[in-house]
């Protein structure tokens, strides 16, 4: 929820999401995937290219570290990764749904926090602040502020997400994220030191022509189909939800036309970054 008990829309779409991923990829994780060469781009590799990202991010987890505060966990499912590697893990999770679902597969070995990221309040510190396509959601000033407030003195923060690019000119059909230019300078203004920036674009993309193959080939087949269903069947129905809903649906075919691959990387740049706290 938001910070004024609203149920966001972003919130409702990662639940979707997790329905959808579940019944139609046969995978319960919400991240992108990392497409390594010679991994064909498609929706029965999904569940693939999804280990491959949980692998790289606990790759870049820094040695030493056996505490890790997981920021917007999703579906648990990276949680329960790291518990079988041997971290302890808490996590901060502000969907009612997705909390449910985390529990089912975390059980009592995760302490899970139900609750907006700004308001979380323990007295506690971890070794690695973890936020995996979750930093987007969270203002950069808030995000820092919190993570340096639950920080070791030598701790780290891990960030996986995509941001947007700075100078690009046109519509952006995909929404979400911060300015990697004003992000960059944001972080400058706290004790924190880059140990790793590294760009996976190229690897995270094919993730939208997937999503974009799914759309185009199964779900705007079923729309028409129950279109001419709706207005041979019932057509004061369809009409009455025409008049009303026409220029929505208009707009979102428009925006998702355009949601792949390529796009994004006009658009977006995603970026592995860990930080180093330091005094």
């Amino acid at each position: 929820m938001n910070k004024d008990g609203k149920v966001d829309s972003k919130e409702i779409g990662l639940e979707i999401g997790l329905i959808f991923a579940k019944q139609c990829l046969q995978t319960e994780y919400l991240h992108y995937g990392y497409w390594s060469d010679g991994l064909k781009v498609e929706s029965a590799n999904v569940f693939e290219a999804q280990e491959n990202y949980a692998n790289l991010l606990l790759s870049h987890i820094p040695a030493g570290t056996k505490t890790i505060l997981d920021v917007g966990a999703g579906s648990g499912k990276f949680a329960e990764k790291l518990v079988a590697h041997g971290y302890e893990v808490e996590c901060v999770s502000p969907s009612p749904y997705l909390t449910q679902y985390a529990k089912s597969i975390l059980g009592s070995k995760v302490k899970i926090h139900e609750l907006v990221y700004e308001k979380l309040n323990i007295d506690r510190t971890f070794d690695l602040v973890l936020f995996s396509e979750s930093f987007q959601y969270i203002a950069v000033e808030d995000a820092l502020q919190q993570s340096l407030r639950y920080l070791h003195p030598k701790g780290h923060i891990l960030i996986c997400d995509f941001f947007r690019r700075d100078g690009v000119e046109g519509f952006c059909p995909i929404s979400g994220g911060h300015s990697i230019g004003e992000f960059y300078q944001q972080v400058k203004q706290y004790p924190l030191e880059t140990v790793v920036d590294l760009d996976i674009t190229k690897e995270t993309a094919p993730s939208l022509d997937v999503m974009h193959g799914i759309l185009n080939d199964f779900l705007l087949p079923i729309a028409h189909v129950f279109g001419r269903y709706m207005v041979n069947n019932h057509p004061l129905i369809s009409k009455a939800f025409d008049w009303k809903f026409n220029k929505k649906i208009e707009k979102v075919k428009r925006k998702y036309h355009a949601t792949d691959g390529e796009h994004f990387s006009k658009f977006k740049t995603y970026h592995l970054l860990v930080y180093q706290r330091i005094s």
